[in-house]
């Protein structure tokens, strides 16, 4: 046992040189040439001889699979799906998933809110960032839900519920009447109140670090 247990030590003492080497200060301070050396990490210039010449992970990225994630949507409603859903519509799909997180009228919470019109300052946008005061695209509005709500099942909703419950939203912060129908040309068409209270980042080139 006593045997068994100086040699748990040795181990656990190298281990912990080990991450020393691999966590000491890169500089600042002259750590001898013995630690210098040992920070330098020799690696292999090829696979040793008994290794596989595929390990098989993951599958072809085909036009079937990448077409599953290239699902952007543009300002200007480019990639937006064919579909459509009216207001009507869009108020059940809010009741059945989006009410336990953003209550009855997109005020309540627990999570963002999502409707407001408070205005913007001189100092700035206003301190609750709602659809109806930050937002800039009515077409962010479709991509988002799309990639990410319902938060549990995110993907859940078919293209025109995520239209109807889009175009519900917009419904809730005075941007469309109660009739309105979302597609692909009058989701796009709707002007967002914050539409150009942003500047557009045209910069390039340059000689600095990208960040």
């Amino acid at each position: 046992m006593k045997r068994r247990a100086t040699g748990m030590a040795v181990r656990w003492a190298a281990g912990l040189t080990l991450l020393g080497v691999a966590c000491g200060p890169s500089g600042g301070g002259d750590a001898g040439p013995a630690a210098s050396g040992a920070r330098t990490m020799a690696y292999p210039e090829a696979l040793p001889p008994n290794a596989p010449s595929r390990f098989g992970f993951g599958s072809e990225a085909s036009p079937e699979r990448v077409a599953l994630w290239d699902i952007d949507v543009r300002p200007d409603g480019t990639g937006l799906p064919a579909g459509s859903g009216s207001v009507a519509e869009g108020r059940q799909v809010f009741e059945t998933y989006c009410v336990a997180c953003h209550g009855v009228t997109g005020t309540e919470g627990p999570n963002d809110r999502l409707v407001g019109r408070e205005p913007w300052t001189e100092e700035g946008p206003p301190a609750v960032r709602t659809v109806g005061s930050y937002w800039q695209y009515p077409t962010t509005l479709f991509d988002y839900i799309r990639r990410a709500m319902p938060q549990t099942t995110p993907g859940l909703l078919t293209s025109d519920q995520t239209y109807a419950v889009a175009g519900y939203v917009l419904f809730l912060n005075e941007l469309v009447p109660g009739d309105a129908v979302m597609d692909a040309e009058t989701l796009p068409a709707v002007v967002m109140p914050s539409r150009d209270r942003f500047v557009a980042d045209d910069r390039v080139g340059g000689s600095g670090p990208v960040r």
